[in-house]
């Protein structure tokens, strides 16, 4: 894998991959999200993505998505805890074309106050869609037990109460704080040569967006908690887990090589215990949230309300199977071999591979190869394992969620 980077004189950080293909990415991945919402901003790092393709000073709503899907284009976004990404897919050919847009709707976007009054509307119904999905509902009510007094637990949608205040002056101050070069990065993939991406982002990048604000407040996590919450919800909705480290460090592989073990597919522990030996569950999946200060590993499952405290203590099983037995040779090889096989299919999506080199370009301003990673995954030990399983897995530590 190559890829060419370049800074222009404003500090915007450009990075591109070339690819054969004739499909090409390109677009924005800026450190802006929840967390850098404040107090009454609930859900405005969402509502400020929804409104970029609202209406620039030189092109209205419909303006703005017929320039793409004129040519056969796409235009998305979405933003979460700490980013918003914003991008184009569309042929080699209209890559300065899609270039000009992107940079119309980032950095011209005026907000007018009757479309911020329409998209409220929308996303009003948004947050009630989601509230009648509790298997995603229980993901931000456990992040928001975890983190219960930071904006890293707010609800990415928002609220109804929040949204509600949503208007032109706070959306523009919130884009002014926090939509700034210096937190941003340029991402392309595709068979455009690196040269000319560079002058196209000269021509339609070249300006200045400081600011000296300090924009992050590293979050204290709460003390264990259990709490049960009545949803009136069919099966019992559970979710456990707790904070742990940081994307920067170095055991970031270990734990993706353990969360692959105890859900990574139909063979995998949790799976095997709660569904194919008992038939306990339809789906149990952990999951591993790393973020630039803290993190989340959880583990999830939906059953019949009578069997909830069973499968909470088949999978406190499993997490004490990973501290006392080390795998033998042959588990880990298998394990290994299972990350590295699921890592190489996922490369084969050009889009995924092009979002996460912005990701991980925009918080360590490099990039790996894919063969670097199985190279870090391959020197992962067993005791290494046991390790992390020790320091991260003890249920005295876990807090519980649990809707019933």
């Amino acid at each position: 894998m190559t890829y060419q980077t370049h800074t222009l004189n404003n500090g915007l950080r450009i990075i591109h991959q070339p690819s054969e293909s004739n499909i090409s990415y390109c677009g924005f991945a800026i450190n802006v999200g929840t967390r850098n919402e404040q107090s009454g901003e609930e859900g405005m790092a969402h509502f400020v993505e929804h409104m970029l393709f609202k209406g620039t000073r030189k092109r209205k709503t419909h303006h703005i998505v017929n320039r793409m899907e004129n040519v056969g284009g796409e235009l998305n976004a979405y933003t979460n805890k700490e980013e918003t990404f914003v991008y184009a897919t569309f042929l080699e050919e209209y890559t300065q074309r899609a270039m000009e847009l992107l940079g119309d709707m980032l950095f011209n976007s005026d907000f007018p106050q009757n479309q911020i009054d329409r998209e409220r509307d929308v996303i009003l119904d948004e947050i009630q869609s989601y509230q009648d999905s509790p298997s995603e509902l229980i993901f931000d009510d456990f992040e928001r037990l975890l983190f219960p007094d930071h904006s890293i637990g707010n609800y990415i949608l928002g609220t109804k109460e929040s949204l509600k205040s949503f208007d032109h002056n706070a959306v523009e101050n919130f884009v002014k704080r926090n939509y700034l070069l210096e937190h941003m990065l340029f991402f392309s993939f595709g068979n455009t040569s690196f040269n000319k991406i560079v002058r196209w982002a000269q021509k339609y990048y070249s300006f200045s967006v400081t600011s000296d604000i300090n924009r992050y407040n590293s979050p204290v996590p709460s003390n264990p908690l259990k709490v049960v919450l009545d949803k009136d919800t069919a099966q019992s909705h559970v979710i456990m887990g707790r904070p742990v480290f940081e994307m920067f460090n170095d055991d970031r592989y270990t734990l993706l090589l353990i969360n692959n073990l105890l859900s990574g597919g139909d063979s995998s522990r949790l799976n095997v215990a709660l569904r194919e030996k008992r038939g306990l569950v339809y789906n149990v999946e952990s999951n591993v949230a790393l973020y630039t200060d803290t993190g989340v590993f959880s583990i999830y499952f939906g059953c019949d309300p009578k069997n909830a405290d069973k499968c909470i203590r088949l999978v406190e099983q499993e997490l004490s199977r990973l501290q006392k037995e080390s795998l033998s040779p042959i588990q880990l090889q298998i394990a290994k071999k299972q990350v590295c096989g699921q890592i190489g299919i996922a490369a084969e999506n050009h889009e995924n591979v092009a979002l996460g080199m912005a990701k991980r370009y925009l918080h360590f301003n490099n990039y790996e190869s894919i063969h670097e990673v199985f190279e870090k995954i391959k020197g992962i030990t067993s005791e290494d394992i046991k390790r992390i399983s020790t320091e991260l897995f003890n249920p005295d530590r876990f807090s519980y969620l649990k809707y019933k």
